[in-house]
């Protein structure tokens, strides 16, 4: 025998509906907005951007953001004060490379960050290295 099924007096309320894929909550941008984009980039053209790629070493060079720097820029500054990829600030900054390439010219521009090369490892240890360090060990 089935134990009787028990109903409600008030039907249950619904659930609100999630919110859509790529929409940001009420009272905030959505960080993927073009418009929004658009204008912290400032329009800048695509021949304006700096020789980035996404491997490429970013450092602060002053310790505080000037005071009439973007948000967005004040942001990128104090996550580069030890040194930092392309690829690392954009998902940081939840920004695309792109937007942080032209965000980045501005500030090379205004010498507030530094660029470098990725350290490039060889792929063969130097030979003579090697032996002094065996020797080394032997001695001990």
């Amino acid at each position: 025998m089935t134990p009787p099924q028990r109903r409600r007096r008030y039907p249950k309320e619904e659930p609100p509906e999630p919110p859509k894929a790529g929409s940001a909550p009420e009272g905030q941008d959505d960080p993927r907005d073009p418009g929004r984009l658009y204008v912290l980039t400032g329009g800048a053209a695509s021949g304006d951007r700096a020789a980035l790629d996404l491997v490429t070493l970013i450092v602060a060079r002053a310790d505080a953001p000037p005071p009439a720097t973007q948000p967005e820029q004040s942001a990128l500054l104090r996550l580069c004060k030890a040194p930092l990829s392309v690829a690392e600030i954009s998902a940081y900054l939840n920004l695309p490379f792109s937007v942080v390439t032209v965000l980045l010219t501005e500030l090379l521009a205004a010498e507030l960050v530094q660029a470098r090369a990725p350290i490039v490892r060889q792929a063969i240890a130097d030979r003579s290295l090697l032996e002094a360090v065996m020797h080394g060990l032997q001695k001990l």
